[in-house]
């Protein structure tokens, strides 16, 4: 599918504005026990230093490279976490994708963390559960887009800055001051389902249909892609 592209480098530089106001520290879920999740999806740099450390070599980069679909599952020889698409890309702050289930869990666990469950992730993405939100964000408020009351500012394959992944900050900040809730990339969750794994909020080659909560996808749990990521969840300390 291709994108299409269309805001004005004010455009871009006000993303970029935002962004940069932004950390990437865990959020507290206040009304949700006091659960943290990540503000943003892993990111390559973040699975760099995990790799490092624990010497892990994924599936893609074992078996010649990640999954993207072109009339089928075509996969595409060198692409893994550290080369999205193939090329060593600009920003080491795009998503970490090409990974399988296990593999996001096993980060999580590295991490302190885990995969947040799909009840988890939606109630996270969708309803304001900080204690102090600020403006224009209300406590308690449920909101039809996990970017608030429209989908913009999302990068789906709509209308947008962004032909494929973008940086995780990048995007807009949206409910619980979350970004790529909706979009950006498939996230995994979870939920399990005989071989099957939950996947959650949509991606960049999607419309912005697929970032609704009443959207249910499911992935093989050995598949990797580059349309798949994920967040970790942290449990309230005692």
């Amino acid at each position: 599918m291709q994108k299409l592209m269309y805001a004005a480098s004010a455009t871009l530089a006000f993303w970029a504005l935002t962004a940069s106001a932004q950390t990437t520290a865990p959020v507290v879920l206040d009304d949700l026990r006091g659960l943290r999740i990540d503000k943003t999806e892993v990111t390559i740099a973040q699975f760099a230093r995990y790799a490092r450390a624990t010497g892990t070599t994924t599936r893609a980069e074992r078996e010649g490279g990640g999954f993207e679909y072109a009339g089928g599952w075509q996969r595409r020889a060198g692409w893994t976490w550290q080369r999205p698409d193939g090329v060593v890309p600009d920003s080491d702050q795009l998503p970490a994708v090409h990974l399988t289930h296990t593999e996001a869990q096993a980060y999580c666990r590295w991490a302190g963390g885990r995969l947040p469950t799909a009840a988890e992730w939606r109630a996270a993405g969708f309803t304001e559960l900080r204690s102090y939100p600020p403006a224009p964000w209300v406590r308690g408020t449920t909101y039809p887009w996990t970017t608030g009351q429209s989908p913009q500012g999302a990068n789906t394959s709509d209308p947008d800055p962004w032909p494929r992944a973008a940086p995780v900050t990048a995007t807009a900040a949206g409910v619980n001051g979350l970004h790529d809730m909706g979009a950006n990339v498939w996230e995994w969750a979870a939920d399990t389902r005989g071989d099957e794994r939950r996947t959650m909020g949509g991606s960049w080659w999607y419309p912005a249909s697929q970032m609704r909560a009443e959207v249910e996808a499911w992935k093989p749990a050995d598949f990797y892609a580059v349309y798949i990521g994920f967040r970790c969840a942290y449990d309230p300390k005692p």
